[in-house]
Formats: C-alpha cells, sequence, structure tokens
C-alpha cells in the first residue's frame, strides 16, 4: 500500500516534464529510466530486510519468563511487552503498550496475506484483542503465552490458537503508530 503511494507521488512529480506513457512495457522503461524502480526494490528489500531481523531478535528471547506486565529481559514478558519491546529494539517503532491497543494502532489485514514481523491476535480472555504475537512464517508465531511459561513458538494451526484467533495486522510505519500510541493512550475507551 505504501509502496504504492509512494509511486503515485513520484509518478506524478515527474509526470510534468515526461512524456505520455501508453502502454504497460513503456510504462516500466519510464520508471527504470527515471530509477524509480530500483528505488522500489530498495524500499521492498528493506522491509523484508526489518522483517527478518525483527523475527531473528525474537527469536533471541526464547525461553525468557512470562511476566503480567513485563517489558524487558530483566524483568520477563507478557504478551504485549514483548511485542513492543521486539519493535521498538528492532525496528525503531514505539507500539502502544496493552494488545487491544497493538490493534487499534496497526492494519488489518488479511489470514493469508500474513507475513513475517506482522502481529497476530487472539482472544484468549472473552474478549477481542486479549492475546498478541509476532507471525514467523509457515503458520507459526512468537509470543510469551502465559504466568509459568517461557517466550516460545507455536502453531495458528493448533486447536487452541485456531478457534481463538482474533484477526492478524500490519505495522505499516513509525508515523502511524506514534500518532495511534498517542490517541490509544489519551483515549482509554479507544480499542
Amino acid at each position: 500500500m505504501r509502496i504504492t503511494a509512494l509511486l503515485s507521488s513520484l509518478l506524478i512529480a515527474t509526470s510534468v516534464h515526461a512524456a505520455p506513457v501508453d502502454t504497460p512495457d513503456q510504462l516500466g522503461s519510464f520508471l527504470n529510466d527515471q530509477g524509480l524502480l530500483s528505488k522500489m526494490d530498495q524500499m521492498r528489500q528493506r522491509v523484508t530486510n526489518q522483517a527478518s531481523d525483527l523475527v531473528v531478535n525474537a527469536l533471541g528471547f526464547l525461553g525468557v519468563p512470562y511476566q503480567m506486565g513485563g517489558n524487558s529481559v530483566e524483568t520477563g514478558f507478557d504478551c504485549s511487552g514483548f511485542v513492543k519491546a521486539m519493535y521498538e529494539q528492532t525496528v525503531g517503532l514505539i507500539l502502544p503498550r496493552k494488545a487491544e491497543q497493538q490493534a487499534a494502532a496497526t492494519q488489518q489485514i488479511d489470514r493469508s496475506e500474513l507475513q513475517p514481523g506482522d502481529l497476530v491476535f487472539f482472544n484468549t480472555l472473552r474478549r477481542a484483542f486479549s492475546h498478541v504475537g509476532i507471525y514467523i512464517g509457515d503458520g507459526k508465531f512468537i509470543h510469551s503465552p502465559k504466568p509459568g511459561a517461557q517466550v516460545r513458538v507455536d502453531s495458528m494451526g493448533l486447536s487452541y490458537w485456531s478457534h481463538r484467533f482474533d484477526g492478524a495486522r500490519r505495522v505499516t510505519s513509525s508515523e502511524n503508530s506514534n500518532a495511534l500510541l498517542g490517541a490509544a493512550t489519551s483515549d482509554p475507551t479507544r480499542r
């Protein structure tokens, strides 16, 4: 979505000085001549690298104990504290503290669109978005599940998680996340 918006902006900016483009082949040539294809590839690669870094970093915390309200390796993690810490440490994005606020501050996506680094939400306390984890690929996610447990990887295909799946979300940008963080923390009724 962001790449499309960037492409549109770049096309508008360059169209003032460019001849009309009539066919898809001409469009490709035009984009290549303007250096836009390489910029799009670089942006796509940067996003892929950040997602990979996020997953690798998160996997480094396997075994850290669950702690209600915890948000560091020293204190342990609860589910949303784990997600918040991973995004802040790896990508530099500050997400809201609670799972339901993280859901409100991120872009809803279809389960079929899941990519490593996306957030997966579950209804584990008889309320929407009461649990969150980070999708790592291949139908699996990493999370800090419950008291007495540790950060671990689980399959979304397991009956427990499958029946409680509440939706998938994507963190799109620091500007959106920070703006929504302010809204989420200043309005306690916001979901």
